[in-house]
């Protein structure tokens, strides 16, 4: 990938997706999967490998996953166009699991998310390390901020902030 083509992915996800709320549940969904396969490895090889995410899982659609059996794990594993870690492969299809059940008492992912607004941080960090698989705090912080529940995706002087506030992130209501 050439530098303008690397800038290019980079300002389209910070101008465009960083930080603003995300209120589809498979979207939500998607971001958690992305964010979790993003550890240990650079934000931009999980961006280059995005269409390539939601193609290998079923366009992040929870039920499809949910349901995905061992011949899909394998696949998954065998895919080059993902990252291939048996743990965050299964974090994926047991967390679409829960958020199944989260689903059924709260409504929706969405909502169960509002129900515990506003926490700290590290109250976030315990309760996804409770609910979910492979959730670690820097997991759970670039998740919570990139959707708009944790403040810090911009810096104040920064143009992008100002069009979030129209778009009113959970971490501006207390």
């Amino acid at each position: 990938m050439q530098p303008e083509e690397r800038k290019s992915l980079h300002k389209n996800y910070h101008d465009n997706r960083y930080g603003f709320p995300i209120h589809d549940n498979n979207e939500l969904f998607g971001r958690l999967i992305m964010e979790i396969n993003q550890a240990g490895l650079s934000w931009e090889t999980i961006l280059k490998k995005e269409t390539s995410f939601r193609k290998a899982y079923s366009n992040f659609n929870i039920k499809k996953i949910a349901a995905y059996t061992e011949a899909d794990r394998e696949r998954l594993l065998a895919d080059a166009g993902i990252i291939r870690n048996k743990l965050k492969v299964n974090a994926a299809i047991e967390n679409a699991k829960t958020i199944l059940e989260l689903q059924k008492e709260f409504g929706s992912f969405e909502k169960w998310l509002e129900s515990h607004h506003p926490k700290t941080k590290d109250e976030w960090v315990k309760l996804f390390k409770k609910t979910f698989r492979f959730t670690g705090g820097e997991i759970v912080n670039e998740f919570l901020m990139s959707i708009g529940y944790l403040r810090g995706a911009h810096s104040e002087n920064c143009p992008v902030h100002k069009e979030i506030l129209k778009h009113k992130p959970m971490w501006e209501k207390k």
